[in-house]
Formats: structure tokens, C-alpha cells, sequence
């Protein structure tokens, strides 16, 4: 092969993978840590996930990384790297929108029934808030219902274990793509276009509305939540399926704890409330109301 050259093959280093031994404690500090399930399957998902940090970090391989985790000082400083990297965030403008319709025609109107103040404060809270999506969302379908009843103000909370989502949750950007679910009307009225030419098209919600949602950071395997104990309607929707039962179950208690007597519990369609021996009384599909 005159004028050539064979390139050789690379080698594939044992350091380049996570080993069985390594990914098992790895599942078990998650899931300890933050109530996350890895299965074996993911261990490929993980290790691609991990390797733009073991670079960040200047690592040659996961040993390396793996040997960080099992310092008590290097574990305080990376676990919410590690938990950011392997956390899914899965989340859409409108996803499941049956439950904004519920939101707007039941639950708003029987959270106002129950107030007997002038200008109730309705408290949402977003329980995995993701980048914002769904929290957005809520205020956006809110402020046209506010708009038109007068008879109310509220406020919504976005929590979630990831700080990467939570950053761009806080900034409110968002590709111009990701908009497609918002009914144009609402697009109008509530999201900036970018201007800047040849860069990605961006948007971003109007200043009125990030003032009405506020974002922080929040394990839900945590003991005890930091917020209020008077919230109307909560959404945790889409994440207690990584979680086992009995973390489901201690999720569910500890946020319908933090609801008013006759609040909301809405749930991801794919999950149930079975197995949670809370006091709360189904009123839609995924939609729970407390006794």
C-alpha cells in the first residue's frame, strides 16, 4: 500500500468503561442520595453521560472518578455534579395538556370557592420543574384566566434536584422548536423572539411572567421541604417512576403535607397513587384531591 499509511486500531483502555463493580455503587449512591434508579441497562447512558465530566475534571478514567466519590471531601464537591449528569429531564410546553384544562375549569375555581379573602394568593408549586417548562406553562395559562376572572393573583415555585436545568429555568430561554405546543395566542402574548441574526432562534418569557415564578433547588428524598405549608396545587408529574415504592410513597406524604385542606395533587399519567396511604380522594385522571 504504497503512499499510505494503516492507521491502528485505538485501544480500548478497561479505564475508558465503568466497571460492574464501579457502576453498582454508583447506582447505590444515587439512588441513596437522590431516590433515582439505575438499573444495569443504564450503565452505558451513565458512562456517556460521565465522560464530559471526567474531562472537565481532567481524569484519564472512571477509576479515577470513582476513587473522587469514595472521599467524603471529594463526594460533598461532586455529588451534584454527578447527580446533574445523570438525572433525565424529560419535559415539554403543554405535555399531558388535559391537565392545564383541569387546572383552568376545576381546581383553580374550587381552590377560589374554599377563599373568603378579596384577591386570593394561589400557590402552584412545580415539584420537578425540569428547565421551567411546565412551571411556564402554568403561569402562562394562569395569567389568561386572572386576566379574565380578576378575582385572583398567584404565585408558582419550580424545584428540581438538577442546578443545569434549574440555570435555564432561571434564565427563561428556550430554543424557538421547543414553543411548537404553545397555542399561538398565548406564544404572542407571552414570549420575546431573539433578535440576534444568524444565532439559533431563541425566545423568552416576558419579564411580567418570570416575576410570577421563582426557581430552587430541592432533593425530594430530602426529610423535610423548606416552603409553605399552604399550597393549592402541587404537579409532580413524570418523576416518582425512577423512584421505588417506598420512596413513591414518603414523596407523595411529605408534598400533599405541604397542601391546604381541599389542595391539588397532580400526577404524571403514567404513575398511580397506589401503594400511598395519604388522605386524598382521585378526581380526574393522575388528579388527586386532599381530604
Amino acid at each position: 500500500m504504497h503512499g499510505s499509511a494503516l492507521k491502528a486500531p485505538a485501544i480500548d483502555r478497561p479505564e475508558d468503561h465503568l466497571s460492574g463493580l464501579d457502576f453498582q455503587r454508583l447506582a447505590r449512591l444515587v439512588e441513596g442520595e437522590a431516590g433515582i434508579k439505575l438499573p444495569p441497562a443504564k450503565r452505558l447512558m451513565v458512562e456517556g453521560r460521565l465522560r464530559k465530566r471526567l474531562r472537565a475534571l481532567g481524569f484519564d478514567g472512571f477509576g479515577d472518578y470513582c476513587a473522587l466519590l469514595s472521599s467524603q471531601d471529594g463526594l460533598a464537591r461532586e455529588l451534584i455534579h454527578l447527580i446533574d449528569a445523570v438525572t433525565t429531564n424529560k419535559t415539554d410546553f403543554f405535555r399531558e395538556p388535559e391537565h392545564f384544562d383541569f387546572l383552568i375549569d376545576t381546581m383553580v375555581p374550587s381552590v377560589l370557592a374554599r377563599r373568603a379573602e378579596r384577591q386570593p394568593l394561589v400557590k402552584l408549586w412545580s415539584a420537578a420543574s425540569s428547565n421551567g417548562a411546565e412551571a411556564f406553562t402554568i403561569a402562562m395559562v394562569l395569567a389568561e384566566l386572572a386576566a379574565k376572572r380578576n378575582d385572583f393573583r398567584f404565585a408558582i415555585l419550580g424545584t428540581d434536584i438538577s442546578t443545569a436545568v434549574l440555570a435555564q429555568a432561571q434564565r427563561a430561554i428556550y430554543p424557538a422548536e421547543m414553543i411548537t405546543p404553545v397555542p399561538v395566542d398565548l406564544q404572542a402574548r407571552f414570549l420575546m423572539q431573539s433578535r440576534r441574526p444568524g444565532a439559533r432562534r431563541e425566545v423568552r418569557m416576558v419579564p411580567e411572567l418570570r416575576r410570577l415564578v421563582s426557581f430552587s433547588r430541592l432533593n425530594l428524598m430530602d426529610e423535610t421541604y423548606p416552603y409553605d405549608r399552604d399550597v393549592d396545587i402541587v404537579f409532580l408529574r413524570n418523576v416518582l417512576i425512577y423512584f421505588e415504592k417506598q420512596d413513591q410513597a414518603a414523596v407523595v406524604r411529605r408534598l400533599v403535607g405541604h397542601l391546604r385542606p381541599g389542595g391539588y395533587l397532580v400526577l404524571g399519567h403514567s404513575e398511580s397513587m397506589i401503594g400511598t396511604s395519604v388522605a386524598v380522594r382521585q378526581v380526574a385522571p393522575a388528579v388527586f384531591q386532599k381530604l
